[in-house]
């Protein structure tokens, strides 16, 4: 491991702390081999365009690991079969494979270097319930428990795009920076917001939430 990376694991291991999390045995080792491979691969594929890996740690992992408290009370910790849309280098897909391996997770992106790139990191990391798939959501048939974004596109086109993946009892989680009222409002017929939670990112001044949709009961 880089000596830059490797220098990052204090602060991811205060984050993990102040997030409250009890991960599994050699998550932290995992992330940080994570960290780097996008930075190796980043170089030539331009998956992110956050480059420095101590903006990485904040921006990318730590901004990922923020959503896992909600995620577990939502799931119960039961198995879940997830659907990261619009995964480019794998947040929070790759994240929550590696910290929740009650889940099964498929990374979804039209771009085949970044889908190539998380089914690299699935074999790196040996992570056998991640996977990355070249492919436009609305192909994809599912049928997924929760199916998850960040930052990909309006709410409205994230659940039309993605609608026809949805388990019948399903749930989307939306990351999003400050969601206005029109933006939830425009959401298509037969779709709610059922909770807009406040998360608070280690190291990160900036406003993130998390916007939980269903189809109607």
């Amino acid at each position: 491991m880089s000596p830059d990376v490797a220098s990052l694991r204090p602060q991811l291991e205060q984050g993990i702390a102040a997030l409250g999390l009890d991960l599994p045995a050699g998550s932290v080792d995992a992330l940080l081999s994570y960290l780097e491979l996008v930075a190796k691969w980043n170089r030539v594929y331009n998956l992110t365009a956050v480059r420095e890996p101590q903006e990485m740690l904040t921006h990318h992992l730590l901004d990922s690991l923020a959503i896992i408290p909600a995620l577990r009370r939502h799931t119960g910790g039961r198995e879940v079969r997830a659907l990261d849309v619009g995964s480019g280098a794998g947040l929070p897909g790759v994240v929550l494979a590696i910290c929740c391996p009650e889940l099964s997770v498929d990374c979804v992106d039209t771009v085949a270097k970044k889908a190539a790139f998380i089914q690299n990191v699935a074999g790196a990391l040996r992570l056998p319930r991640l996977r990355g798939l070249h492919d436009r959501v609305e192909r994809l048939k599912g049928p997924y428990d929760l199916i998850c974004s960040r930052a990909f596109a309006s709410l409205a086109d994230f659940v039309s795009w993605s609608a026809g993946a949805l388990a019948p009892d399903g749930a989307w989680l939306a990351m999003k920076g400050r969601p206005s009222a029109e933006e939830m409002g425009a959401l298509p017929a037969g779709v709610e917001v059922f909770h807009v939670e406040q998360v608070s990112v280690p190291g990160l001044d900036a406003q993130r939430c998390i916007v939980w949709m269903r189809r109607c009961p």
